[in-house]
């Protein structure tokens, strides 16, 4: 989160990505820094997938990713 934050901040537009389960965590930290940044949760969780899988989850996810960064 502390990288997108960077990122917004010199004007370069940023996704924060994370599993589903992380979802309260990511809001907390984003009340605690005072950011809240564009964001997409994925299925989780995520450091057992086969590559299949993983190809499937980021499929999934891209259109997400794209049209929060033209927001």
């Amino acid at each position: 989160m502390h990288d997108i934050a960077d990122f917004e901040r010199r004007g370069i537009p940023g996704v924060f990505v994370a599993s589903e389960v992380f979802a309260d965590a990511a809001a907390t930290q984003g009340e605690a820094i005072g950011f809240q940044p564009n964001r997409v949760f994925v299925q989780h969780p995520i450091q057992d997938r086969t590559d299949d899988e993983m190809r499937i989850i980021a499929t999934e996810a891209v259109e997400k990713l794209l049209a929060q960064l033209i927001q």
